[in-house]
């Protein structure tokens, strides 16, 4: 029987059709590809041709090659420097407070205590919440008229009056952050307590008698294999942050002012408040390109760590 399955499979094989052949797989994955390419491809590419020409929906007609006058522009523009400015510091502020806050949870949720498997469970909410829920519900907590912020910080005697959170530029960034970390933070809880798990508990056995205290379990323990996933998390997180959109689209609309104007925003109201389409698209490859850069940054960073082995 063994042998009939042998030979028939060896039959298949030299007919072309068999596993060994690369290209038949390359073969039944063409259409999908077919697929992608025109889905996904053909947007890309065509946004990357407009974004070399002058065109506005308000002069439809007007179709003008300017090679890469929009990106001069852009640079050239003190609005881009300024939104260039606030989305590093969202992004700085997210992925600190993220990684930290992450780190820490996930550190609590790798001990044994009653109810653990139902706060693992309970975690994952707010990352199950879409974005633009998210926004509405951190825009109720930030109401200034029936805020459960303002409440809270009037029980407790922490302000003496209700304000408008969204109001005021800085005060308008920090909600923006806070409501943006409490939607992503649960990713990075599963991915670093995932790899907490990982851990032989053989090394923190070994290492206690050898006299190591708690800091020395882990700075010589834990950090040394969180190394990758902490990484990860900030190649996550970083990407996540630059490209930002729906939590400010609800909370604050890039305002107060351009106080929380980033450039994703930027190139919302260029492209379709102004209808530039031509630096509508310009922007969004200029966002593509600080994105693609951060993340060769971290790749290189990655992959210079190596991989461990359990």
């Amino acid at each position: 029987m063994d042998s009939g399955v042998r030979e028939e499979a060896a039959r298949w094989s030299a007919s072309g059709v068999g596993y060994e052949r690369p290209y038949f797989a390359f073969l039944l994955n063409t259409p999908a590809l077919l697929i992608i390419v025109l889905l996904a491809g053909y947007p890309i590419v065509y946004s990357a041709w407009i974004s070399l020409h002058k065109f506005s929906l308000k002069r439809p007609r007007v179709f003008d090659f300017v090679g890469l006058a929009n990106y001069r522009q852009i640079l050239e523009s003190e609005e881009f420097w300024s939104a260039l400015w606030i989305t590093l510091e969202f992004t700085a502020l997210v992925v600190v407070l993220v990684v930290v806050l992450g780190l820490a949870i996930a550190l609590l949720l790798n001990r044994d205590f009653p109810g653990r498997n139902i706060v693992r469970t309970l975690i994952l909410l707010p990352w199950a919440i879409p974005p633009v829920v998210n926004g509405l519900m951190w825009q109720w907590s930030y109401d200034s008229k029936v805020g459960a912020l303002n409440g809270l910080l009037v029980s407790l005697g922490l302000i003496s009056e209700y304000r408008g959170w969204l109001s005021y530029p800085l005060s308008a960034l920090l909600a923006l952050v806070c409501a943006d970390v409490w939607n992503a933070m649960p990713l990075a809880v599963v991915l670093l307590l995932a790899a907490l798990q990982r851990i032989p508990v053989e090394l923190y056995d070994a290492a206690r008698v050898d006299g190591a205290g708690p800091l020395q379990l882990f700075s010589y323990v834990t950090f040394p294999w969180l190394a990758q996933p902490l990484l990860i998390v900030l190649i996550l997180q970083t990407l996540s942050a630059i490209r930002a959109f729906d939590v400010i689209y609800v909370l604050t609309a890039g305002g107060p002012g351009t106080a929380t104007t980033t450039l994703t925003w930027k190139t919302f109201l260029t492209t379709f408040d102004s209808l530039d389409f031509g630096l509508g698209n310009a922007y969004a490859y200029t966002v593509s390109i600080i994105t693609l850069g951060l993340a060769l940054v971290y790749f290189r960073i990655l992959y210079r760590r190596g991989d461990f082995e359990a």
